[in-house]
């Protein structure tokens, strides 16, 4: 999602060593933009992509007919 922004320049994620819990992000702005802002926004535009997989899912469920495999019997 950041590189779908045009003013980010670069970006791009390492993680140290795999025992360690974090990873280092780098983001490259254009004329000086805020990184952070850039972030924010590509972690809201996920939210709302992940919100219309979740809505198309469900409509799906409720309205195509699927054989539902019940552990119980």
């Amino acid at each position: 999602m950041l590189m779908k922004n045009p003013k980010v320049e670069f970006c791009g994620y390492s993680a140290p060593h795999p025992s360690e819990n974090h990873i280092q992000v780098r983001i490259q702005m254009y004329d000086n933009l805020s990184s952070l802002t850039a972030l924010l926004g590509a972690l809201d535009d996920l939210d709302s992509l992940f919100e219309s997989i979740e809505d198309a899912y469900n409509a799906s469920l409720q309205h195509d007919d699927f054989e539902i495999w019940d552990e119980k019997r």
